[in-house]
């Protein structure tokens, strides 16, 4: 192995350690990833909840992309000489492929990201939404009863109230009118 490393040129040398380098750091990043590790933030975590944050957008410059443009610069660079390219047409083809790696994994991770949902229920979303009384809701706001409103695509349970002059018993068909600060929603009956 000494032998075969100490009679490569300088130039093939550097393209063999940037793509051995590169390979062991992204190894260790894909198994972190899969395993669970936090890669993203090397320097340290600050957990920090900004009203009206969106998050990063496009990021083309992260730790992930750097490594990965590394890695296909050096084993691009690599291909290149053992197929006979000149040294500008391999730094050249290894530049422009670690490029499109490293945009398509920001590309990547900027649509994965776009998939991620919050989980946060934002009760606003079930005005007008038709749902059924679970537990008996008192007329005129005089008790508080439960209903089950399909809010953000999932089935919940919701504190309600009426402001109609009977009763809203079980199973009787509502929607939603008003969302109070406090959550719970006003609903009225549901003429058939």
């Amino acid at each position: 192995m000494e032998d075969w490393f100490s009679a490569l040129t300088l130039f093939e040398k550097v393209y063999w350690i940037v793509a051995i380098v590169g390979s062991i750091i992204f190894t260790v990043l894909m198994v972190m990833t899969f395993v669970g590790g936090d890669v993203e933030d090397v320097s340290g975590d600050v957990d920090m909840d900004i009203d009206g944050d969106t998050g990063i957008g496009f990021q083309f410059l992260s730790f992930k992309n750097l490594i990965g443009f590394f890695t296909i610069f050096g084993w691009s660079g690599i291909a290149c000489m053992d197929n006979g390219l000149s040294t500008g047409a391999t730094i050249l083809v290894s530049v422009t492929c670690g490029l499109l790696m490293m945009f398509a994994m920001a590309s990547l991770f900027y649509y994965l990201a776009k998939l991620q949902s919050s989980g946060t229920l934002k009760l606003k979303n079930a005005m007008g939404q038709i749902g059924e009384v679970y537990l008996t809701i008192g007329a005129n706001r005089s008790s508080i009863g439960k209903v089950s409103v399909n809010v953000q695509g999932t089935l919940r349970e919701l504190e309600a109230l009426t402001d109609e002059e009977i009763d809203l018993k079980q199973g009787n068909v509502i929607k939603v009118k008003e969302v109070t600060d406090n959550g719970i929603v006003i609903v009225k009956l549901l003429n058939n």
